[in-house]
């Protein structure tokens, strides 16, 4: 199995798991960037074929999801990986500072309730 079925697999369970739509051509045009889009996020897709026991992160990436996000109107954003291998369905997202406290007081009132 090659590098882009890896990651159309991969591309459609982040879909699915988030109630998105995967993007036709990610990437390939100015004005249709990310691999998922839902109303409120934009997620770029990174995958491993062979798996792996770690993967290098590249601040470009983020900085770049971070300038798309905001041209196609989504106020977040996250990059989705995994450690790859057929039998790596687990996604792991990487979201900023602010998201992470969002969620974290979303979570704390919840326990509190």
């Amino acid at each position: 199995m090659n590098n882009k079925r890896f990651s159309n697999k991969q591309e459609k369970q982040v879909a699915k798991r988030m109630g998105g739509r995967k993007q036709p051509n990610s990437g390939a045009t100015p004005f249709a960037k990310g691999d998922v889009k839902t109303p409120l996020f934009l997620v770029e897709c990174k995958t491993m074929i062979a798996d792996r026991e770690s993967i290098s992160i590249k601040r470009e990436w983020l900085q770049k999801l971070k300038e798309e996000a905001f041209s196609m109107n989504r106020p977040y954003y996250s990059l989705a990986f995994n450690f790859g291998g057929l039998e790596n369905k687990n996604n792991f997202y990487i979201i900023d500072e602010r998201l992470f406290e969002q969620l974290h007081r979303y979570l704390q009132e919840d326990q509190d309730a």
